[in-house]
């Protein structure tokens, strides 16, 4: 997993000189917390091969343009 995860001291030092100390940490702690969620869901994400095959684009604009040729 990447270390560079957390925000860097001056982005940390900024929201707490903008926004206050203790509102600052929450956030910067709150983003460090989101990307590490975000490189686990990167590191265990599997790739989903459809087992039934569906209908190719192709086929839809084939079969929409079928449908619209239709008289009744």
């Amino acid at each position: 997993m990447s270390q560079n995860l957390g925000l860097s001291y001056n982005a940390r030092k900024a929201l707490s000189v903008h926004i206050g100390e203790a509102a600052g940490t929450e956030i910067a702690n709150l983003i460090q917390r989101m990307a590490a969620q975000i490189e686990e869901l990167k590191r265990s994400k599997v790739n989903v091969t459809p087992v039934v095959p569906g209908v190719r684009k192709d086929d839809e604009n084939h079969i929409a343009a079928t449908i619209e040729d239709e008289r009744f």
